[in-house]
């Protein structure tokens, strides 16, 4: 990671989270609880996140590993990483937290179960690298877990792109008074190859192939964004968002598992 972007994550750390529940109104979460959902972790499972940040990632594996799991969180940035052991705390769970380099772990060979990396891979100077380092440390049979954007097309995408282009900037200058970091972010996402075309590119073999559910997360999203913009209730923006997105899943036959409307309205009503 160059130092200007070691130096941006350092300046919004303070409210990384908020603006993170603003921008993505929540469904932020919802995607994070799928990747672990995919990664078939189980009670008793040793899970290594990278690029944890704060740390909502390792929560979730936590969560399901239980008592007799591990979980580490890394995280290049000290200031990104401060918040997570007390945040962790706060939830009863024990998760261990170190500042390490997702290109260079400090670990031994074949130890964990999952490696993840969550919004993380498009930040690192070298993907394959970091890849190859998160296969290093999976057990044979271990699975290497990549949750990052894409970006949806068509009409969707055109919608999305006005999003990403003035109203994200917007958002995090608001927020976090650097209005420069939430241009870069999007603009990375953009330019970075997303779904099947990160595994070609890589030239990585993925069992199964690629679970592809960003359209229908984006499609979810601006469901939801607009239902809101136009004054309709949260549970109303709620069915809207799930209607949008099963008919983006259906037009793509896309596999992904959508939040129920009643969940997502009551999660909006505590956090928005």
């Amino acid at each position: 990671m160059s130092e200007q972007v070691h130096s941006m994550f350092t300046q919004i750390a303070p409210r990384y989270d908020l603006t993170n529940d603003v921008m993505s109104m929540g469904t932020h979460r919802l995607w994070r609880k799928q990747a672990v959902k995919l990664s078939l972790a189980k009670a008793g499972d040793s899970v290594l996140d990278c690029a944890t940040g704060t740390g909502d990632l390792a929560i979730d594996f936590k969560r399901v590993v239980g008592s007799t799991g591990k979980v580490m969180g890394t995280d290049f940035n000290a200031a990104m990483l401060s918040t997570a052991p007390q945040k962790a705390k706060s939830l009863g769970l024990d998760i261990a937290f170190e500042v390490a380099d997702a290109m260079k772990l400090p670990y031994p060979a074949a130890q964990h179960d999952v490696a993840s990396i969550s919004f993380g891979i498009r930040n690192v100077d070298d993907p394959q690298a970091c890849l190859s380092e998160l296969a290093r440390v999976v057990k044979p049979g271990g699975r290497v877990v990549v949750l990052e954007f894409g970006q949806p097309t068509g009409l969707f995408g055109a919608f999305f792109g006005l999003y990403s282009r003035f109203v994200m900037p917007l958002i995090g200058q608001v927020l976090t008074g650097n209005r420069a970091a939430y241009e870069y972010l999007p603009r990375t996402a953009a330019a970075f190859p997303c779904g099947d075309t990160f595994v070609e590119t890589g030239g990585f073999a993925v069992p199964g192939g690629c679970q592809d559910t960003t359209g229908a997360g984006d499609a979810f999203r601006v469901g939801l964004l607009f239902g809101l913009l136009t004054g309709e209730s949260v549970e109303e923006s709620a069915r809207m968002a799930n209607a949008v997105a099963a008919l983006k899943c259906r037009s793509l036959g896309a596999r992904t598992a959508l939040p129920r409307a009643e969940e997502l309205a009551e999660f909006l009503q505590k956090n928005i």
